[in-house]
This record gives structure tokens, C-alpha cells and sequence, in this order.
């Protein structure tokens, strides 16, 4: 050899990697760098992104079929004009919006809405009226207001005979105002 040449240097102890290091490179082990809690940390923050990224990712399905509201039909039978007693109001169809009332000289349909501000009112046989629970609006069998904030009577709703049956058809897609002359309309009365 030369007296040129150099000898390496012995590597400094802090420079030289540790033996653990050298093994995590070269074993695939973790490195004494990387301990338990920074691997937790690792593991949250992916599981969060992950989460976050199934979230997002349902929502745009969801965004994509959108809600449908399933109305109960405004057209229906409610039964044949025998099945309704004088002067009653019928209740049965008060689900589906309307009061049945049969008088003697026929029937008409009322529609279950207070025209105050919407509640549903109830019908008191006692009484023989109609009463609201909400603000105390009160109506006579007709449909007529008479006590309470309600501005106007309520409404009634179309009513025929079924020309293939003979029941009654309802019909709540056509509403009948007492105000404008709509109960003189011959489609918000049947004639018996």
C-alpha cells in the first residue's frame, strides 16, 4: 500500500447506525424510531379516513335514490249509501281525510283539515259538532264554523256514485270552498 492512501476512519459511535436500525432496514422490523404509540396514532387517523371515506362515499349513493313519500290515495270507495245512517257522521274514513255525513236528502264529504292552521278536529256526537284540539275552532255536522279562530268553514271534498257498483266514490283531489259557492257545486253533494 501507499502512504497516500488513507485509511478510513473509525466511524463515530453516534453517527453509526444501531444494531436494531441496521436490523429493522434490512429484517422489514420496525425501527426503534417507530414505537407502539406512534403506530397506534397511525392506525386511528387511517381507520378515521377510512370511515370518513365510507361516509361520504354512502351518502353520494344515497344522494342518488332519493326519498318517495307514498300518499294514501286521494281517490276511494267508502261503501254504498245504505251502509251511512241518517244524520250520522261517519268516521271511518277519518285516516284517510274525510268525514262521510249522510242527511236526509243526501251526503257530502268533508275533509279533515282545520282552516285555522291545519289540526285535525274531532268530532264530538254529544255536541253534534265538530271540535279542534289545538285552538278550539268548532264547526256544526255541516261544516259550518261557528266559535274559535277558524276563518272559514271546512272544506268538502267530491263525492259521485259509481256507475259500475253503486258505492261511493271521495274524491280529495277536488275540494268544494263554502265561500266562493263550491257547496253549490253539484259534485260536493250526492242527491239521494
Amino acid at each position: 500500500m501507499s502512504d497516500t492512501a488513507k485509511t478510513p476512519e473509525p466511524a463515530k459511535p453516534s453517527d453509526a447506525p444501531s444494531a436494531g436500525a441496521t436490523a429493522g432496514l434490512e429484517g422489514g422490523l420496525l425501527s426503534e424510531s417507530m414505537t407502539r404509540r406512534s403506530w397506534h396514532w397511525m392506525a386511528a387517523a387511517w381507520t378515521s379516513f377510512t370511515a370518513a371515506t365510507l361516509a361520504g362515499t354512502l351518502a353520494t349513493v344515497r344522494f342518488m335514490f332519493p326519498n318517495v313519500l307514498f300518499e294514501k290515495p286521494m281517490q276511494f270507495k267508502v261503501g254504498k249509501p245504505e251502509d251511512f245512517p241518517v244524520g250520522e257522521v261517519d268516521e271511518r274514513f277519518k285516516e284517510k281525510g274525510v268525514w262521510v255525513v249522510r242527511e236526509a236528502t243526501g251526503m257530502y264529504a268533508l275533509i279533515t283539515t282545520c282552516t285555522h292552521l291545519g289540526c285535525t278536529p274531532n268530532w264530538l256526537p254529544a255536541q253534534n259538532k265538530f271540535k279542534c284540539p289545538c285552538h278550539g275552532s268548532g264547526y256544526y255536522r255541516s261544516g259550518v264554523n261557528f266559535e274559535g279562530p277558524t276563518p272559514r268553514p271546512l272544506e268538502r271534498a267530491a263525492i259521485s256514485l259509481s256507475p259500475d257498483d253503486g258505492q261511493i266514490v271521495v274524491d280529495k283531489s277536488k275540494s268544494f270552498l263554502f265561500e266562493t259557492g263550491g257547496w253549490d257545486d253539484p259534485a260536493s253533494f250526492l242527491k239521494l
